[in-house]
């Protein structure tokens, strides 16, 4: 935490779901975080979520809100669509923007959106969350003292209840194409962004996956090519794995739990019966740490995060990006220039 408690950054918030009520539950552990308006389409919802978390001023105009001297900075939680022209319309006001995965539709929306950072001079991260937490950083440190790794394994599939309704023809934001949705963006992104973090950017793709009624992808598997290694995802809203990841080295294998949560991380060395728990404990809410990141780069007047990097949210919106042309998922905001 900050040596500066009393440094302040008065946030404004954009989209009032549950990843949003999450995020200001866990900004309650942040000193340095003020909760001071939320935008929302109608008056009433922006109201009631208000109320809900003290929040003193409410808009109901996304300009107004970004003209506004009363915020320093925006948590950007709506639909993937709407990602890139929000916080760019932000970052043209002067505003740090926190953006929730997946940064934007495409890599050519993610180009716009650096550009904008860099021309207003202001900080810009993606809110990905699994990689500033305490067990992220014990993974990445045992990995730069491996000699040699041979493998990257990950899973996340996540059966979705609003696969039932899409089923029964209903069809929930979680599916719609014109709202660069589906499993890649919403859950695979979670198997790839530490990938990229760890490794860098991939020499080859090769994907397979089914594609849904709507056009959105259903779940994917993908192999990835690096020099003297192989990384393999595999994510779903239409099937359900228990699968951990797994960093396969010469000698030893870590294994985390879950990607997306990662509770306990554990080595096991070649030839031993026994898996030594390398946890880091820790009692923060696990999406305390990017706000905590978030902070502390405004504060120090850094741009950008050293993991979750603008490089790394590029290089991550590029896989999926050839994923999704491998499978024929095409968003709306695709042919937008």
């Amino acid at each position: 935490m900050s040596e500066n408690p009393s440094f302040k950054v008065r946030f404004g918030i954009i989209g009032t779901n549950f990843i949003t009520e999450k995020i200001l539950n866990a900004a309650k552990l942040e000193p340095r975080f003020e909760l001071t308006a939320v935008y929302s389409r109608t008056q009433e919802r922006a109201d009631s979520f208000a109320q809900k978390f003290n929040i003193p001023y409410t808009f109901t105009s996304l300009e107004e809100m970004a003209a506004s001297p009363l915020i320093d900075a925006v948590y950007i939680a709506s639909p993937n669509s709407l990602h890139a022209a929000q916080s760019i319309l932000f970052m043209n006001q002067g505003k740090h923007v926190l953006c929730e995965k997946p940064f934007a539709s495409n890599a050519r929306e993610v180009h716009a959106m650096i550009d904008a950072a860099k021309k207003n001079s202001v900080t810009l991260m993606e809110a990905m969350k699994p990689t500033l937490t305490p067990n992220f950083l014990t993974i990445k440190k045992h990995v730069e003292e491996f000699s040699v790794v041979r493998r990257y394994f990950s899973c996340y599939c996540q059966y979705s209840s609003r696969y039932d309704n899409l089923k029964n023809g209903i069809v929930e934001n979680a599916f719609k194409l014109e709202l660069s949705n589906g499993a890649a963006m919403d859950l695979g992104v979670y198997t790839i962004y530490p990938m990229v973090v760890l490794f860098g950017r991939p020499q080859k793709i090769d994907a397979s996956g089914i594609l849904l009624s709507t056009g959105v992808d259903g779940q994917g598997a993908v192999n990835f090519e690096y020099e003297g290694m192989n990384a393999t995802v595999l994510y779903s809203k239409i099937a359900d794995s228990a699968l951990p990841t797994e960093i396969q080295a010469e000698g030893v294998t870590l294994m985390a739990d879950r990607i997306n949560i990662i509770n306990k991380v554990t080595v096991r060395q070649r030839g031993a019966n026994v898996e030594m728990d390398v946890s880091t404990p820790h009692n923060s809410d696990e999406y305390y740490f990017e706000i905590e990141e978030f902070i502390s780069l405004i504060q120090e007047g850094k741009k950008e995060s050293e993991i979750n990097s603008l490089e790394n949210s590029l290089i991550t919106i590029e896989i999926i990006d050839e994923i999704r042309r491998q499978l024929g998922v095409v968003y709306p905001a695709d042919s937008i220039v």
